[in-house]
C-alpha cells in the first residue's frame, strides 16, 4: 500500500490525485454527516473532511490520509445531492441565473495530527430554460452530485463565471492538497522531483 491514502469512493477526487502525480490507494470513510444545529456550512464541510481523514487514518498508523467534503451553498443554505429527477429540476432552477458558493473542505491526517483548510469558489450560472434542466436531469448526471450538477460533466455548459479554484469545485483543491502534504513533510513534492530527474 502507498504511504497516502485518500478517504473517499469519489472517482472525480480520484481522477484529480491522479492529475497530479500522486501515488495514492481508496478507502471511503464511514462518518455521520448529519449537519449540527446553527453549523455553518464553512464549518460543517471542513469538518467533515477531518472526520472523514481521522476515521481512516485510525486503521492505518503512519500513512497519510486525504479527507474533503464539498457542498454547494445558495444563499447561506447547503443544496446537497437531489434526492429524485424533480429535486434535481428544482435544484438548478434555483441556482439559474445566480452566483453560488461552492465550500470544500481538505484535511490531512496521520495518526492523531489533522491540518485542514477551507476553500470557497464563487460559481455564476447563466440563466437556464425548463427545457434544459428537465434534460440535464433527465441525463442521471446531478443525482450523486452536490448542488445537482456535475462542472466536469455536462453542467459545464451552464456555469457563466467562476472565480476561485476549479478543481475545488470538482471535489478537490490541488493547490491546497498539494501544500497540506508538503507542509506534513508528504511525498508529493518529492515524488513529483524524483521523477524529473528520472526523466532527464
Amino acid at each position: 500500500m502507498t504511504s497516502i491514502i485518500l478517504a473517499s469512493a469519489s472517482p472525480r477526487r480520484s481522477e484529480l490525485l491522479t492529475q497530479i502525480g500522486i501515488p495514492f490507494s481508496a478507502q471511503p470513510a464511514n462518518i455521520d454527516e448529519t449537519p449540527r444545529a446553527s453549523e455553518a456550512p464553512g464549518d460543517y464541510v471542513e469538518r467533515l473532511a477531518r472526520e472523514k481523514a481521522l476515521a481512516v487514518s485510525a486503521h492505518f498508523p503512519g500513512k497519510w490520509v486525504i479527507g474533503s467534503d464539498t457542498s454547494v451553498v445558495l444563499d447561506g443554505a447547503i443544496l446537497g445531492k437531489p434526492s429524485n429527477e424533480a429535486d434535481a429540476q428544482a435544484m438548478l432552477g434555483m441556482l439559474s441565473g445566480k452566483t453560488h458558493q461552492v465550500m470544500t473542505g481538505v484535511a490531512l491526517a496521520k495518526d492523531d495530527g489533522c491540518d485542514s483548510t477551507l476553500v470557497i469558489t464563487e460559481v455564476t450560472f447563466r440563466v437556464l430554460s425548463r427545457t434544459e434542466i428537465a434534460a440535464y436531469a433527465a441525463s442521471g448526471e446531478p443525482m450523486d452530485k452536490a448542488g445537482g450538477y456535475g462542472i466536469q460533466g455536462l453542467g459545464g455548459i451552464f456555469v457563466k463565471e467562476l472565480k476561485g479554484s476549479y478543481s475545488a469545485v470538482v471535489g478537490l483543491p490541488l493547490q491546497e492538497t498539494a501544500a497540506l502534504l508538503a507542509d506534513a513533510g508528504g511525498p508529493v513534492w518529492k515524488h513529483w522531483m524524483s521523477s524529473q530527474e528520472s526523466q532527464s
